[in-house]
């Protein structure tokens, strides 16, 4: 059976307006493709489809993964933090919480520069980058999220999150890469650690301070109550941190990538369409319905590929499913592709300009994180 993206392809209506491609090389290894598929009609399906892409070649170029406001929580454009970073274009990236005290928390994996931000999401899609020597590489694949806490001879106690709001019976750290404070209510037990060992102990007071040289244990509920027995003032605290992959082949890669961003589902695997939202817990819905799309993948040539596709402009642009984003992929060679955040996310700049057009009515929207990609 045709996907709609294939039906379309067969359309003559949209064969004759498709050949509207724009290539521009803006470095040497960096190229920016920009081009119109389909046409405006009653039905959704025929379009139109306004599709921005940066093919890059990481032997002449690289790529850099930052976080909004240098933190793990907090709010930026796109456009913004590629001015700040002087980078030549950027997408946006991974999902996060879009309001409230937290706005700006990654909702799945993140590790920027070797650190863990943020921990794993329904062991969901992510690719992390490689640094080699004079080159970088990407790699795909679905991580998963563990870690402990031990003082002592004590047992061990399970980390429930990392960088992220506290709910009932949760044991959160908070690390200096997330803020100056935790941002947490007065309603819980806080551990402050410094070198390995617990410097003060504050019950119901809330936002600590987080050390640089060290991290915040905040608790509520059973985790509380161990942390009062365990946790004492000039304790020795042990944390763990593991991340490994549900493909246990990949284990040797994923162990050397210093940057690290979730997403979801999976859209390609070895070169085939292989869209994995049940298994990433991820609605039906999502994979069928039409959206801005913004997606990174990896060529059979070993280059890279951003996309951004615009939607919710009848007309302009109506936006792709993910059958259809996958599709579209596939065809400019993909072996391995991953689904970004979308929606009114969706942004793609080159020279500290907007290319595409976000769908949101105010404009380019504030987000957590963003793919910056420079020459070398």
């Amino acid at each position: 059976m045709l996907t709609r993206a294939q039906e379309s392809s067969k359309d003559p209506q949209i064969a004759a307006q498709s050949g509207n491609q724009k290539s521009k090389v803006l470095a040497p290894g960096i190229e920016h493709i920009q081009f119109t598929r389909g046409y405006k009609s009653d039905k959704e399906a025929t379009g139109p489809w306004l599709i921005n892409m940066l093919r890059i070649d990481l032997r002449q170029s690289r790529l850099r993964l930052v976080h909004a406001l240098d933190e793990a929580v907090g709010l930026e454009t796109v456009s913004s933090m590629a001015s700040r970073y002087g980078a030549l274009a950027a997408v946006n990236s991974g999902y996060f919480r879009t309001a409230g005290t937290y706005r700006g928390d990654s909702v799945g994996v993140e590790v920027l520069g070797g650190k863990l931000l943020s921990e794993t999401n329904n062991a969901r899609a992510a690719f992390g980058l490689i640094e080699r020597a004079g080159r970088q590489e990407l790699i795909f694949g679905h991580l998963k999220f563990a870690g402990d806490i031990s003082a002592g001879a004590s047992r061990k106690l399970a980390i429930d999150g990392l960088n992220r709001p506290r709910s009932d019976n949760e044991l959160i750290v908070f690390t200096p890469e997330f803020h100056h404070t935790t941002l947490t209510e007065p309603n819980g037990l806080e551990v402050v650690v410094r070198r390995d060992r617990v410097s003060a102990v504050r019950d119901l007071k809330g936002s600590s301070e987080i050390p640089v040289d060290g991290f915040v244990i905040s608790t509520s509920g059973a985790a509380r109550e161990w942390a009062l027995k365990n946790l004492r003032v000039g304790a020795r605290v042990r944390l763990n941190l593991n991340l490994w992959p549900v493909e246990t082949e990949a284990a040797d890669s994923w162990q050397k990538a210093t940057s690290v961003v979730g997403g979801g589902p999976q859209l390609i695997k070895d070169g085939r369409v292989e869209i994995t939202n049940t298994a990433e817990n991820i609605l039906p819905s999502f994979v069928s319905d039409t959206h801005p799309r913004t997606a990174i993948a990896k060529l059979k040539s070993g280059q890279v590929l951003l996309v951004t596709v615009d939607g919710r402009e009848p007309g302009e642009s109506v936006g792709m499913s993910l059958t259809m984003l996958a599709d579209l992929l596939l065809e400019f060679g993909a072996v391995e592709a991953i689904n970004l955040d979308g929606g009114g996310s969706t942004t793609m700049v080159i020279r500290n300009k907007l290319v595409n057009k976000p769908s949101d009515a105010t404009g380019e929207r504030p987000v957590s994180d963003a793919i910056l990609v420079y020459p070398r």
